[in-house]
């Protein structure tokens, strides 16, 4: 089960997956959203740090983008932990 906050009423969700069309249970916003993924990044090219995802232009709308993993409930990404993670261990072991 993954655990993530939808991103228009911060409402908890755990699920196994989400559906291209799941809906949030407290608001009905779309859950399958850019806005809940997390490689949503409004400072990046399209707003996407995925580059071989396609361009996404409501990003507040259901999508059917196959790169969707959902943002965990914090806000984290998991892409820019294990990127802070090796830069941390190859400053560590440089020469």
């Amino acid at each position: 089960m993954k655990k993530f906050s939808c991103f228009k009423c911060n409402t908890v969700h755990e699920l196994e997956r989400v559906g291209f069309r799941m809906e949030c249970d407290t608001c009905s916003e779309d859950l399958h959203v850019c806005k809940n993924c997390e490689f949503y990044d409004e400072s990046s090219y399209n707003e996407c740090r995925e580059p071989n995802a396609d361009r996404i232009l409501e990003k507040e709308r259901s999508n059917l983008c196959e790169f969707f993993a959902v943002k965990s409930p914090d806000g984290k990404s998991k892409t820019v932990e294990k990127a802070d993670l090796m830069n941390a261990a190859e400053a560590l072991f440089k020469k």
